[in-house]
């Protein structure tokens, strides 16, 4: 017999976080996805840049929200973001007025409270940015982004910027919100993320070597991601990167079926 849990009444798209683009062989989101699919869902990706902002990365989904329902014939569709990508999502809803085409956005540890840690960071010399932004910006206008703009986008991840960017962007009327975070149990978690979770954390607080909990956290927040067996689960790990379940002492945790659950939900809420 199918299962059909993940059979939602809307389709699902999936917008990813920054420094990253949608590949067709080399997926951001890892097995999700499929595992989504093989359970009834119908899932499109959103295909913004990786490093552009979080207006000009809204208006190119507007541009793919217009493009899914009107293969689909859907009326809506639900969005899950993960990272940055809950900010343009947001936006998408909010100020680009698309409230009334969504019927949920799931947020995946976006920091819609900004990072004090980035903070610390625009502190630097503004040369250092405009070096780091010139060869990030080329490289990703090379493998595909249309507007790029790295210095931007890192002053879009402030706690000032994102104080602004909250009191402008109210979550939409008739959309269900919903968010989660990921935490890391400690450096050791990820060999790709130690030296981000412990500045972060000296910093902040509790995150996932990337955003911490805190930041994470807005309407509808559902819970903290934290593994299984003191393993954590980091900003990596979220989006399954890589490509298998996340082994902890006395226990497994395959994140694939959290994205199973928080859709079946939405299809449990005739959604």
């Amino acid at each position: 017999m199918n299962d059909c849990s993940c059979a939602t009444r809307y389709p699902i798209l999936m917008v990813h976080g920054t420094g990253f683009r949608d590949w067709k062989h080399v997926g951001y989101w890892g097995r999700i996805p499929e595992a989504l699919r093989e359970k009834g869902a119908q899932v499109y990706f959103g295909g913004q840049d990786g490093w552009a902002t979080v207006e000009e990365n809204a208006a190119s989904l507007a541009g793919r929200v217009d493009e899914v329902l009107s293969e689909t014939g859907s009326e809506k569709l639900h969005l899950i973001a993960h990272s940055k990508g809950g900010l343009d999502a947001r936006y998408l809803a909010s100020s680009l007025g698309y409230g009334e085409k969504l019927a949920s956005l799931t947020a995946i540890s976006t920091p819609h409270h900004g990072a004090k840690t980035m903070d610390a960071l625009q502190r630097l010399p503004r040369w250092m940015f405009r070096l780091a932004g010139f060869f990030v910006n080329a490289w990703y206008r090379f493998i595909g982004d249309k507007n790029p703009d790295f210095c931007s986008v890192c002053f879009q991840f402030t706690t000032a910027w994102a104080q602004e960017f909250n009191r402008q962007n109210p979550d939409a009327p008739g959309v269900l919100y919903r968010s989660y975070a990921g935490a890391m149990s400690s450096c050791r978690s990820d060999v790709f993320m130690w030296w981000q979770n412990l500045i972060i954390g000296w910093v902040e607080g509790e995150n996932d070597g990337l955003v911490t909990v805190e930041s994470a956290k807005w309407t509808g927040f559902r819970q903290v991601w934290r593994g299984t067996g003191g393993r954590g689960v980091s900003h990596l790990d979220e989006v399954d990167f890589r490509r298998r379940p996340l082994k902890g002492k006395g226990g497994v945790l395959d994140l694939t079926e959290r994205y199973i659950e928080l859709v079946s939900e939405l299809r449990e809420l005739g959604m």
